[in-house]
């Protein structure tokens, strides 16, 4: 059973604490001990000598970089690869269709109101994915729908909603370089990642 905290001190000691998990939780790497982590937390808040001279420490985290980045180059290439393969099979079937820039769409229902422009601001629900299904993102799951501008957010989008009806819901297939491309975006869409969006565009708000 978790400790309950319940003075303001207690409280706010615990939420710097939980933070600094999630941060290494969200990066971390093979063997990171949390035992380890909140040692070292509470040696340096009491003062006492570091077991680990700094030079230990320089070289073991160079080594854990090395490991790492060698891992994330495997995941970069093979996100690559298989979103290379994905849209080149998916752009073969008969109810999709693929634009000069590479992006392909698919209707699942066909709106008949308005089309936003560049600068509208609209409201749409989303469910987004990576090519293997993974869902990394989604307004419906949330059960709130999103509002922002069209010229805000990734190509692929700022494209595809200019061509969508008031009203429509479309399936996108986005290539990597009208997503996220070199960079990705988080943990969770790695880079040169392509992407799949359920999008149902609700309102043009302005």
């Amino acid at each position: 059973m978790s400790t309950i905290y319940t003075s303001t001190a207690d409280i706010v000691s615990y939420g710097l604490g939980r933070q600094m998990g999630e941060q290494l939780a969200g990066d971390p790497f093979d063997g990171m001990n949390a035992n380890a982590v909140a040692q070292g937390v509470i040696d340096a808040i009491g003062g006492k000598a570091s077991p680990v001279t700094q030079e230990q420490f320089v070289k073991a985290f160079h080594e854990i970089n090395e490991i790492m980045q060698a891992k994330q180059a495997e995941k970069t290439k093979a996100a690559a690869a298989d979103g290379e393969k994905f849209l080149a099979e998916n752009a073969k079937r008969a109810e999709v269709v693929v634009l000069e820039s590479g992006l392909q769409y698919e209707i699942l229902t066909q709106g008949k109101g308005a089309k936003p422009t560049a600068e509208s601001v609209i409201q749409a629900h989303y469910h987004g994915t990576l090519v293997d299904g993974t869902v990394f993102d989604s307004s419906i799951e949330r059960g709130q729908p999103a509002s922002f501008p069209v010229n805000r957010v990734i190509a692929g989008w700022t494209e595809a909603l200019q061509l969508m009806p008031q009203g429509s819901k479309w399936r996108l297939f986005i290539p990597q370089n009208l997503a996220y491309g070199a960079q990705g975006s988080g943990n969770k869409i790695a880079p040169y990642s392509a992407l799949i969006f359920d999008v149902e565009l609700l309102a043009i708000e302005r």
